[in-house]
């Protein structure tokens, strides 16, 4: 896999589903850590994948600012 930003969408099995690029990759869930949940975002490390707190904190806040947009 390359290298880059994963967002997991969703776990299906033994699989953790991601946008990565504008695409769907399916990770194997022991590649990535046990606290990821949907919405976390995974880097490409080596052969596994670590948690990306900061960014994810950046696009949760993103997505909150733009739904009080929605509701003024």
């Amino acid at each position: 896999m390359r290298t880059g930003k994963y967002i997991i969408d969703r776990f299906e099995g033994e699989f953790a589903v991601c946008e990565y690029e504008g695409s769907m990759v399916d990770i194997p869930r022991r590649l990535i850590p046990e606290n990821a949940k949907e919405g976390s975002v995974l880097v490409k490390q080596e052969d596994k994948f670590i948690l990306d707190k900061e960014t994810e904190k950046a696009l949760r806040d993103r997505i909150i600012e733009k739904q009080k947009r929605l509701w003024e």
